[in-house]
Formats: structure tokens, sequence, C-alpha cells
């Protein structure tokens, strides 16, 4: 087992240590068992899609249109339960091997474009009080940042639109970042030393299964969102995710 003594606190919008405040903190970066009992946070790394942003109705129902076009009949309702927290990548290849072929070259950046304006249309809104939960945590000097199966190109359009791009600017990654994609550990590792904490330090907010998994898989403590409908309760919490429903909760849970 690997021990740490870390003397200090973090400033919360930048994520950097500062100053000493004479408290030792024990754990081990392997520990995914024990990662769910920690006393201590220093990190709070957010999931955007259906996390930040409230936009997994809107863009899976433009997936399942843009799919049915392609021959694959899959409701939005069918789209989020197959794909919802995969990276791209995977949900694409997942969808090529469904109907045995390659997407056209354009598809993507067709879908996309649908998806984008749908966005615009709506509008898109950020999840009910997520920004004051940023706020309450950034205040409690608890670092935090954001880790997305979603593109860079994508966040900054998702977060601008809806007014948090500046609460995390500077401090947001993206699968595209890393070797591999939830549900493995990699991007929340990656989060963790670009913000320089330890992966027992940090808690992860997720909505969808392959983060949950992702989280737990780093030995990092899972806050599971459960509050929107398509939530899928039960198998947030089998994989190691401890739900809540409401973002108000969240700097208590992060706190306590």
């Amino acid at each position: 087992m690997m021990f740490i003594h870390f003397d200090g606190h973090f400033d919360g919008s930048s994520g950097r240590r500062v100053q000493s405040s004479g408290i030792a903190k024990t754990g081990s970066a392997n520990c995914a068992n024990c990662a769910n009992s920690l006393e201590v946070t220093l990190l709070v790394i957010f999931d955007c899609d259906g996390v930040l942003v409230d936009s997994e109705p809107l863009a899976n129902a433009s997936f399942s249109r843009a799919l049915k076009a392609q021959g694959l009949d899959w409701s939005a309702e069918e789209t989020i339960r197959r794909l919802m927290g995969l990276s791209l990548k995977s949900a694409l290849e997942i969808c090529e091997a469904e109907i045995s072929r390659k997407l056209p070259d354009d598809f993507l950046e067709k879908m996309q474009a649908v998806t984008y304006q749908s966005f615009r249309d709506a509008p898109l809104m950020p999840v009910a009080g997520v920004k004051e939960a940023v706020l309450a945590l950034q205040a409690a000097g608890v670092a935090t940042c954001v880790a997305s199966s979603g593109t860079p190109e994508k966040m900054r359009f998702t977060l601008g639109l809806t007014g948090l791009w500046d609460l995390f600017d500077g401090r947001i990654f993206s699968a595209s970042q890393v070797p591999r994609g939830k549900p493995f550990p990699d991007l929340f590792l990656h989060a963790a030393i670009a913000m320089d904490v330890q992966p027992f330090e940090c808690t992860v907010v997720e909505d969808a299964v392959p983060g949950v998994q992702a989280a737990r898989a780093a030995g990092m403590r899972a806050l599971a969102y459960a509050g929107a409908p398509h939530a899928h309760r039960e198998a947030l919490q089998a994989a190691g995710g401890r739900l809540f429903d409401d973002m108000k909760q969240l700097p208590d849970l992060v706190l306590s």
C-alpha cells in the first residue's frame, strides 16, 4: 500500500495546492474498494453531458434520427440505454457492428450539425442547481474540473452556451486525450495527474454507468446523479455509485 502525506489545501478555482494546514492524509491510489469511504475530497471531477448540461435527451434524439436514416431503428431511449457515457468513437463502433458496415464518412459531421442546432433551438440548459453546487465547492476550497467522453469542441460549445465555461476554463479534459475512454479509468487518471492530486483524493460526479465504472476502476469515489428521468438507478448503484437526485445535495455529499 502506498502512503502519501500532504500538508495544505486547494484553491477551488485553480486546482493548485496553497498554504500549509497541517492536515495529514493517507490512502491507497489503487484501492477501488475503499475510495467511497474517504473523508476528504480535494478534487471533484465532473462529467459534462447529463451532469453539467442537460444534453442527453436532445443529443440522443438527434443520434436516433441519424441512425434510423442508416437502417438502425433505435429510439432515443434505446440510444441512451446502449450508448450513454461512452466516447463517440466507441458509440460509432457499436452502431457499425449493429449494421455490419461502416457509417458514411460525413455521418458524424452531419449529425453534429443537427445536434448543435437543436441545442441552440431548445435552448440547451445547465442541469438544475449545478452552477450553484460548483460555486459552493469552489468557495469551500475544493478543486473542480471536467472529464468527459465528449470532444473539446463539443464541450466548448455546450458549456459556453449554458454559461458554465468560465467555471472550468483551463481544467477541461476529453476522452480524445487518452488511449481508452470510459469505462476504462484512463481519462479520470489523466485529469487527476493534470490537477496534481492522487486518485483517492478525487470524487467523480457521473450520470452514466461507464463513467461510474471508470471512476471506481481509477480508485475514486463515485457520486451518481440520478435526477433525470432516463437515469439507470439500479445499474448506477450496482456499478459502485452513490445515488443522489438533486444537485443541491452535492456540496454536502462531497464535504461531509
